[in-house]
């Protein structure tokens, strides 16, 4: 009797690592089982909404939230810890913003037509991209597979959000064959001020993006392919209410070339290597802003090129990655004040002064089936990370003979028992890790933070932080009822924050004081997270979900943006080709605020929605209207996540129709 387990990776459809022996005529053997290995791709999409932006759908998910200062390029936190503690990549591919404010993560330089799936791994299970303590978030862009006969395939998705009059374009087309395939798409989206649910209009809350991408793959022979890809994004005249300047332009070039291999015979079922570069430039100025007694300007650039390769490993009831990651950025940014009269320069400075990041880590994530119920995963990654300034004389006005360089090294262990039982299935986890200050924490100056309205000084010789994390989780299922928990916990040694500063006065009008950045002894963070789904009628299905975090400081005081506890719960009817959804969600009141960061106490609130949708097929070609409103009630609320306690939209209907072939 044997075991035959198959790998299929998606070179090409029916491609297997290993397939199975041919079986003599008038003899009889037994399989005792197939295992097909693969990732199921979830549609970019929500249950309320088909054309969502990448920062919905990612807010659909318990384990992300967002700091928001306007309608677009929010700020992603995983398990409530601020993103220099995450690692953000598109296809393993390590890009950086080039705003000093966190006004372009990377999320913003994608759409949701170009992308497949998210690949999103909590604590040190997500050091695979390189050193991490809140995790990892992949975007994983469309990669249509060869085909035995050449076909296309493609979609048009238009829409109309009354709110904001956001009118929007999505476009998208494959071509694959036997040995070439061609992934294409553009997109267009323009949005004006909107409204809060008293009917006011937020000013500098306008938007317009453009994104394009194209990725072609050729065989370069039976089992190995070659694939070119490239996104170019554009954004113009983004207002951010939440801070006093605005965005006139933001523009990346995102590129990659990837050699794929897979092997049918030995350890090694695919090898996969890629080799990338990626350029942003991102200008906020407060030309839109007349009130403002002082003007500055305040560009930045961001150029990172890497190398990311990775192989596959099979072998009986063991499965395994290994990568290997590289990178070099370079960060630059500048700040240059005017009087009103704006032919008269006063004050020029670099806030991200020329710092050159180096980083080379291996990375391994294990897998061991210790039996049909129980599984055993473990890894761990060693990195290295540099770092340089050429112009160290900012970081010596307040840190006198700081290195002008420095090397780190980061080291991430991580292992878990899953273990499921009948209709149970519970994991524990552990994990270890370190990371290295951002740049802004580093080499930052006069960074300034309109949350709580002070400037921001880095410092070269912080510590590196260091995580200590605990997971759990437990779930039950039945045919039409299912329940599932999930806790983790971290207690970070070094946590990096800013402090108010002693000495230096403010270089902005509008700040109260200076802040450097320093290391707290410690800081703890707990996220629970509660989801359940029932099936009431064959076509009546429900679904909710609880997620509550609590974050204190070495002193026992509040850390900011933590989420409050809240809810999700959604009733779906479906029936033919219709389908209907309702959901409500919210937070309770955000009580353990941190004045000391400039939060204050936001009230609870509660948003209902509701959308229905309707298929319509003619010939090869496929259709859905759609037609919706958030905030149903027009709601008026800001949550504990807001810059400034902006207030979010009010009702919004929206319309949208995709057609597919």
């Amino acid at each position: 009797m044997r075991k035959l387990s198959l790998l299929c990776l998606g070179l090409s459809v029916g491609y297997c690592a290993f397939a199975q022996e041919p079986v003599k005529r008038d003899t009889l053997e037994q399989i005792e089982e197939i295992k097909v290995v693969g990732k199921v791709k979830r549609k970019i999409q929500t249950d309320l909404k088909m054309a969502v932006t990448v920062d919905e759908f990612l807010a659909s998910s318990q384990q992300i939230s967002f700091i928001k200062r306007g309608a677009y390029a929010w700020e992603p936190m995983l398990n409530n810890l601020s993103s220099e503690r995450a690692t953000l990549t598109i296809d393993g591919m390590h890009i950086f913003g080039a705003c000093t404010d966190k006004m372009d993560p990377i999320t913003s330089y994608v759409e949701s037509n170009n992308l497949a799936t998210v690949d999103i791994q909590s604590g040190q299970s997500g050091s695979l991209h390189g050193a991490t303590i809140a995790g990892s978030i992949d975007l994983q862009r469309k990669n249509t597979a060869f085909t035995p006969q050449a076909m296309w395939a493609g979609a048009y998705q238009t829409g109309y959000e009354f709110n904001n009059k956001q009118f929007f374009n999505l476009g998208n087309v494959s071509y694959a064959s036997d040995a070439f395939v061609a992934d294409a798409s553009v997109s267009y989206r323009k949005a004006e001020n909107y409204r809060d649910g008293n009917g006011n209009e937020v000013r500098h809350s306008q938007y317009g993006k453009f994104n394009s991408s194209l990725g072609l793959a050729f065989k370069t022979g039976e089992l190995s392919s070659l694939r070119v890809d490239a996104i170019f994004d554009q954004a113009n005249d983004v207002g951010y209410p939440a801070l006093p300047m605005d965005l006139w332009l933001s523009r990346a070039l995102i590129t990659s070339v990837a050699y794929k291999k897979l092997f049918e015979e030995g350890l090694v079922k695919v090898w996969d290597t890629k080799a990338y570069y990626n350029a942003i430039e991102h200008y906020m100025d407060d030309t839109t802003r007349p009130e403002n007694l002082v003007h500055m300007d305040m560009p930045g650039w961001s150029t990172t090129y890497g190398l990311v390769s990775k192989v596959n490993l099979q072998h009986e009831n063991y499965s395994g990655e290994v990568q290997l990651n590289a990178y070099n950025n370079l960060s630059i940014a500048e700040m240059t004040m005017y009087p009103q009269d704006r032919s008269k320069k006063t004050m020029f400075a670099y806030s991200w002064p020329w710092v050159t990041t180096r980083f080379v880590g291996l990375s391994m994530n294990n897998s061991l089936e210790l039996s049909e119920q129980a599984t055993f995963n473990f890894g761990g990654s060693l990195g290295w990370n540099y770092n340089h300034a050429k112009y160290p004389e900012f970081n010596w006005i307040f840190h006198p003979g700081a290195a002008q360089e420095k090397n780190r090294v980061l080291p991430g262990l991580h292992a878990s028992y899953s273990l499921q039982i009948g209709s149970f299935d519970l994991s524990v986890g552990a994990g270890y890790g370190q990371r290295a200050p951002s740049v802004s924490e580093g080499y930052g100056y006069y960074i300034y933070n309109s949350f709580d309205r002070y400037d921001y000084i880095g410092n070269p010789d912080l510590k590196n932080e260091i995580s200590y994390e605990a997971n759990a989780s437990a779930g039950y299922k039945t045919e039409r009822f299912g329940i599932s928990a999930k806790v983790n916990y971290f207690y970070i040694k070094n946590y990096i924050i800013g402090r108010i500063l002693s000495l230096g006065s403010p270089m902005n009008y509008q700040s109260v004081g200076v802040k450097g950045y320093t290391s707290l002894n410690h800081a703890k963070i707990a996220n629970l997270s509660v989801q359940a789904n029932y099936d009431i009628l064959t076509h009546l299905h429900w679904k909710g979900g609880l997620t509550y975090a609590r974050a204190t400081d070495d002193n026992g005081g509040n850390l900011p943006f933590i989420r409050p506890l809240s809810y999700q719960s959604s009733l779906h009817y479906m029936v033919g080709d219709l389908s209907v959804q309702a959901s409500v969600l919210g937070d309770l009141v955000q009580e353990n605020f941190s004045p000391e960061y400039g939060e204050d106490r936001t009230p609870a609130y509660s948003v209902w929605n509701l959308s229905a949708d309707y298929k319509l097929q003619f010939g090869k070609y496929r259709a859905i209207v759609q037609v919706g409103a958030e905030n149903l009630f027009d709601a008026y609320y800001s949550t504990y996540a807001d810059w400034g306690n902006i207030p979010r939209m009010g009702r919004n209907v929206f319309t949208s129709l995709k057609v597919s072939f």
